[in-house]
């Protein structure tokens, strides 16, 4: 990063804690950026130039970093490559030191739809890509599951990454209960690497993994790195008030695709009484549903991607406000 920049940007920085991603060893803070709003939103065709620009991801990669966030989140298939292209331009001129960069593998995008492919073959094709736009990979993920490919194909081939030190280590992202426990049973038969933690999606309109799968999570010393922690705006006060959605927000462009069931009148309504809660804190909607997520036991690291430089004043407030059990329970219950 340019001295200049640096120098101007140190009265800004939170001091981040850098908790453990499972039982890896990796650091990689509170937070982590997820680059996936660069050049389109997600991996889809239909939402390709519709999220930011690249400069702006740029922009916001800045932001980031002066905030303290250290751990910056892409996969190969977003926006057809333009995501890590961006990622590996912003590493490369800034060089920042002590970034840990994560991509996933295994959506391949197509008209009409996507398939999953975790085989072999495909991850190391893949990882090689990801490697020359990015520079290099530290965490790697499998994407989505893949139910034609054997599961011991695909711990084989991360295995052998992570054996090459292509990798530093890898998780798996999008999984129930029953394809972890298969996952880990493999692997402990075969002898192979466990996956050292899940990306999923929670948020306080959809917390379906609490009950089950955080469980196993937390038994098994797995990091838990959730996405999509505001529901793509809806945890926020934008669409409160009869507000109409915005044209070009996420929930416009890919509301059906990636938030199926988060805009909803009964929702908007759990997100009005949280506004009430916010307002006794002095802080916003959006504030206190990361401050929540963030406080979660099972919780490593929410992922979030702000569009908008005034955005990340929700992280702010979610790094700045401790949450205690009592308080806890009384923001979950308005989402019971």
């Amino acid at each position: 990063m340019d001295s200049s920049r640096s120098q101007g940007a140190e009265h800004n920085v939170v001091s981040v804690a850098k908790p453990s991603l499972g039982r890896t060893g990796i650091e990689i803070g509170e937070f982590i950026f997820g680059a996936g709003a660069i050049g389109g939103v997600g991996g889809a065709l239909a939402t390709r130039g519709q999220g930011i620009t690249v400069q702006q991801g740029l922009d916001r990669l800045d932001e980031a970093w002066d905030l303290g966030i250290r751990t910056i989140d892409t996969a190969d298939s977003y926006a057809g490559g333009e995501s890590e292209r961006a990622v590996g331009h912003w590493l490369g001129e800034r060089r920042p030191e002590g970034a840990v960069v994560q991509t996933k593998v295994g959506v391949v995008a197509e008209p009409g739809g996507r398939h999953i492919n975790l085989s072999k073959s495909h991850i190391e094709r893949q990882l090689a890509q990801s490697i020359e736009r990015l520079g290099r990979v530290d965490l790697y993920l499998s994407h989505a599951p893949d139910p034609d490919t054997p599961l011991a194909e695909t711990l084989e081939a991360f295995a052998s990454a992570q054996d090459a030190g292509l990798i530093s280590a890898f998780g798996v992202s999008n999984v129930d209960v029953p394809l972890l426990e298969a996952l880990l049973t493999t692997a402990d038969r075969k002898g192979l690497p466990r996956p050292g933690w899940i990306q999923n999606r929670m948020n306080l309109l959809d917390r379906s993994d609490e009950h089950h799968l955080l469980p196993l999570v937390a038994a098994e010393g797995l990091g838990y790195t959730p996405y999509s922690p505001l529901a793509g705006g809806v945890l926020s006060d934008r669409y409160l008030d009869g507000a109409e959605v915005a044209l070009g927000s996420r929930i416009a462009v890919a509301g059906e695709l990636y938030y199926q069931g988060a805009y909803t009148e009964a929702n908007l309504r759990r997100v009005a009484a949280l506004r009430v809660l916010a307002r006794e804190r002095a802080a916003s909607v959006s504030g206190l549903a990361l401050a929540w997520l963030r406080a979660h036991p099972t919780v490593t690291a929410p992922i979030v991607s702000p569009s908008t430089p005034g955005q990340w004043n929700a992280v702010r407030e979610a790094l700045q406000t401790e949450i205690d059990e009592e308080e806890r329970s009384q923001i979950t219950a308005l989402f019971t």
